[in-house]
């Protein structure tokens, strides 16, 4: 499954995994809304991904 990663595959995976820490770090900290906020990026950024793969499949 990893094989067919490119470099930006890779590269969104692992922002959404380090946005994903690093709200929890925020929320566990005390800093509850910008823990949420922060958590907010974790599907928009996957689902940039999605959209960044289709649109190079389409080619």
């Amino acid at each position: 499954m990893f094989k067919k990663f490119t470099l930006s595959d890779t590269f969104m995976l692992v922002s959404a995994f380090l946005s994903l820490i690093f709200s929890e770090f925020l929320w566990f900290k005390g800093e509850k809304e910008a823990g949420i906020f922060i958590g907010l990026w974790v599907p928009s950024i996957l689902g940039f991904a999605v959209l960044l793969k289709l649109i190079n499949n389409q080619k």
